[in-house]
């Protein structure tokens, strides 16, 4: 089923399922999407090789809600270019929450390889057996033969015919990550809370608009029934003498969690949208722990900044300006800081002493889980910009985790 109404009233692509097609060349993965989706959005041709680059479209699709398809380039592409594409293909797995194999049944050899890669990256999947209309015979021992190779299920499809496709829904639904239901407020907030929100108006958010992470937040508090308050850092004491009882948690803009948390009531949970993020997309534990690296910074260090935005740089943008300028006043101005914005991550992370990453609005939380795992596996230290600051600050053990 089609998206319906303007870009105002859909769900952000980064808070979206993003479910991925795999197989060879003239498999049939475009045709697949086309027949899920009810529509034409995929080029469908007889020339082996037409998708060239990932191709992502934003979707509805029931029972599985707001959905990013990803078509691919067949993955037994050969050549320097054909090389790229099917480096590109493997890039996408970092960002897959579930993962479709698509097969004709020809051989299987490519398949199971790129299901093994599936497996280490923790990924789920199920296979399709594709082109089913041009098969005599689609017995029960072929489908487990498959599977037993694979080593998921197998779900026999013909995208021409549109046969199997509620089978193949029902099994994309039963592999959902359990941590796509879950909230971004966590337990900080039940119903009947009141949350204040402090969310200060400066250049970095768009005219007219709220940023994502706010956006997101209080569409989380009102889904669990709180009572959301919004304000700014300017008007915080104001707001909370209008108020008959103190909030039960105030979120703020961490650039200004010193501010708000000497103004809190001694009563009141403290955390940040960044905070939230961090939790929500990352591993806040480990972004914690990681956070006291920020002690061992010499002037010989390394640092690497991550921004998943890729916007034009602001006079006192937060990630390329302003904690920079709070880690060099910490440490002294040998500090090397490397940044790095969208996509671009370095495959090597050994030689920084720490690496400092947004909150992520803008990837979805397989793509970010994949930069933790990297980080983990290197031995190399990971937080986040909001945890960065409330540790610079000396508040980090009075800020409220998820």
């Amino acid at each position: 089923m089609a998206e319906e109404g303007n870009a105002f009233n859909r769900a952000p692509r980064s808070e979206r399922l993003h479910i991925a097609l795999f197989g060879r060349r003239n498999a049939g993965k475009s045709s697949l999407i086309n027949a899920l989706t009810g529509q034409q959005v995929a080029l469908v041709s007889d020339v082996p090789g037409t998708t060239t680059d990932p191709v992502l479209k934003s979707m509805e699709i029931l029972p599985l809600g707001p959905c990013v398809l990803i078509d691919t380039a067949g993955f037994d592409d050969s050549g320097k270019v054909g090389d790229l594409r099917t480096e590109r293909t493997r890039e996408v797995i970092k960002q897959t929450d579930i993962a479709i194999i698509v097969t004709d049944g020809t051989s299987l050899d490519d398949e199971a390889a790129w299901a093994k890669l599936l497996k280490q990256a923790d990924v789920p999947y199920v296979a399709v057996l594709n082109k089913t209309d041009l098969m005599e015979n689609v017995s029960p021992a072929l489908l487990d033969d498959m599977a037993k190779k694979l080593g998921c299920d197998v779900v026999p499809v013909s995208a021409l015919q549109g046969t199997g496709l509620e089978s193949l829904r029902k099994a994309l639904f039963g592999l959902v990550p359990d941590d796509e239901k879950q909230s971004l407020t966590g337990n900080l907030a039940q119903r009947g809370d009141l949350v204040m929100l402090v969310m200060p108006q400066d250049p970095q958010a768009p005219k007219g608009r709220l940023i994502l992470p706010q956006v997101q937040t209080l569409r989380d508090l009102l889904d669990k029934g709180c009572t959301a308050v919004c304000t700014t850092t300017e008007d915080i004491d104001r707001t909370l003498a209008s108020l008959r009882e103190p909030p039960k948690l105030i979120i703020t803009d961490s650039q200004v969690f010193d501010i708000v948390e000497k103004k809190k009531p001694a009563g009141s949970l403290l955390t940040s949208f960044s905070v939230l993020m961090a939790a929500h997309k990352g591993d806040i534990r480990f972004f914690v722990r990681s956070a006291m690296a920020i002690d061992r910074l010499t002037e010989r260090s390394r640092v690497l900044i991550a921004e998943a935005c890729t916007h034009a740089p602001l006079s006192e943008d937060i990630g390329r300006v302003k904690i920079p300028r709070m880690l060099r006043q910490r440490v002294g101005e040998g500090l090397t800081i490397d940044i790095v914005a969208g996509k671009d991550f370095p495959e090597d992370v050994t030689s920084y002493d720490l690496v400092i990453h947004c909150g992520a609005c803008m990837f979805n939380s397989r793509f970010m889980a994949s930069r933790v795992l990297q980080c983990r596996r290197q031995g190399t230290p990971m937080t986040n910009y909001g945890i960065t600051i409330a540790h610079v600050k000396g508040i980090l053990g009075k800020v409220s985790l998820p």
